[in-house]
């Protein structure tokens, strides 16, 4: 089965420690909730700098990576219903999803 690459984006600000509490809780069970799907729950990340050819940026960019998640699936559309009901976007941020693809190397 093709596996999947949620790509957190955007870092959730919450007004209290237990907002922030609470917020993973709901993670957790949204996680827990796909069952076998997820290969890897993932990490979120700290502070990045991204590196092109222009030179290196602090920070990220406009919208700097939060976390990973590797997750199973039949199709990308189904691995998109998947990170549709994470509480990452209730929060305020994104979730791009690619397709890891299988390759020799």
């Amino acid at each position: 089965m093709p596996k999947f690459v949620l790509a957190y984006h955007g870092s959730p600000q919450f007004d209290t420690k237990e907002d922030g509490a609470n917020h993973m809780v709901a993670w957790k069970q949204w996680s827990e909730s796909l069952g076998d799907a997820v290969v890897d729950p993932g990490m979120p990340v700290g502070a990045s700098k991204t590196v092109s050819s222009a030179g290196i940026e602090n920070g990220g960019g406009a919208n700097p990576l939060a976390g990973i998640t590797i997750l199973q699936a039949e199709t990308i559309d189904a691995a998109v219903v998947m990170a549709q009901s994470c509480p990452h976007i209730d929060a305020g941020g994104s979730i791009e999803v690619a397709e890891a693809m299988d390759m020799e190397m």
